[in-house]
């Protein structure tokens, strides 16, 4: 698999990624087993990020990821993990002893004496532009709780002010064929700045693998049944934020630009990637079928630049009315 450089982490790393929210919780019901079973059909497919956080499953899906290093010590993986979405979304919340704790606990989980990467899970607006966080975070590292940090935003503002500090690692975005305004400053300024880019929601929560329609259901502990209109969290994290049905004839819209023989999310995660300045993209997946497939996108020529421009005509006639100034 090609192999991009994560930022200001200098890590290098596969440009297709797993995300491990899956894993944890809010998206139906899935076994330890089924979980280790995806987590090593990634690593078979040339996998060597995954992405976690301390809340999923309340920490099932980091300590998943434990018993996996532990069991294949010698993967090459870099592991990122998120923290604070543990408490009250409180800024005063955001405070060295509580790093301290925060990470002690991620370590004990993943079973490592120093954390790849650790981002703050979508904060208050606030502590993007704190000091004493900065600091609070540069001392972690120091004390060798973590090697980097980054942040992981919901807005294409947060993303900039964090890039301006010049501690932070990485940024992790929604990006997407549904998500187009982080090209047009941030990925740029991230580019500018040597700091990396994590594609979140690159499938917008499956809308883009095109296997939805008016029929499909979702189980009652998952988040695109129960947080369609942002209940539980931000409801740009369903289905990017776009109406279900929008987002249905979006992907109508696109279908006829995939190449033959690729499947509709290879072609969203190869438009992806085709980003300058993306340095991984990080998919979900709920079996090791799944996670091969999505692999698979990085091996894909890039997209030409009538699809490209193609893309955008459907965001702009169809989505950009619902998120674009929102986000």
């Amino acid at each position: 698999m090609e192999q991009r450089v994560l930022g200001r982490t200098g890590r290098s790393v596969g440009s297709v990624g797993l995300g491990a929210w899956q894993l944890g919780a809010d998206w139906g019901e899935v076994s330890e087993d089924d979980a280790l079973e995806t987590l090593n059909g990634a690593l078979a497919a040339g996998v060597t990020f995954i992405d976690t956080a301390d809340v999923y499953g309340d920490g099932r899906s980091e300590q998943i990821i434990g018993r996996l290093l532990r069991e294949r010590p010698d993967a090459g993986l870099t592991i990122a993990t998120k923290m604070g979405r543990r408490v009250a979304l409180d800024p005063a919340l955001y405070t060295l002893d509580n790093f301290r704790a925060w990470t002690d606990r991620s370590r004990e989980n993943l079973g490592v004496e120093t954390l790849d990467l650790v981002q703050l899970h979508c904060p208050p607006q606030e502590v993007y532009s704190s000091a004493a966080v900065y600091e609070a975070l540069d001392t972690i590292v120091a004390e060798k709780r973590i090697a980097a940090y980054g942040v992981s935003v919901e807005t294409c503002e947060q993303a900039l002010t964090a890039i301006a500090h010049p501690g932070v690692a990485t940024v992790q975005i929604i990006l997407n064929a549904f998500r187009l305004k982080p090209l047009d400053e941030v990925l740029p300024a991230a580019q500018k700045a040597g700091v990396g880019i994590i594609a979140r929601v690159p499938l917008a929560s499956g809308l883009l693998s095109g296997k939805y329609d008016e029929t499909t259901t979702f189980a009652e502990n998952d988040h695109r049944n129960y947080n369609r209109h942002g209940e539980a969290f931000d409801v740009g994290e369903t289905f990017s934020g776009v109406d279900y049905q929008t987002g249905l004839e979006a992907v109508r819209r696109l279908r006829p630009l995939v190449p033959e023989g690729v499947s509709t999310a290879q072609f969203a995660l190869r438009w992806i990637l085709d980003q300058v300045g993306v340095s991984v993209v990080i998919p979900g997946a709920r079996n090791a079928a799944q996670a091969r497939t999505n692999a698979k996108a990085a091996d894909l020529a890039p997209l030409p630049e009538d699809t490209q421009a193609a893309v955008r005509r459907v965001y702009d006639e169809l989505i950009r009315g619902q998120v674009h100034e929102r986000w």
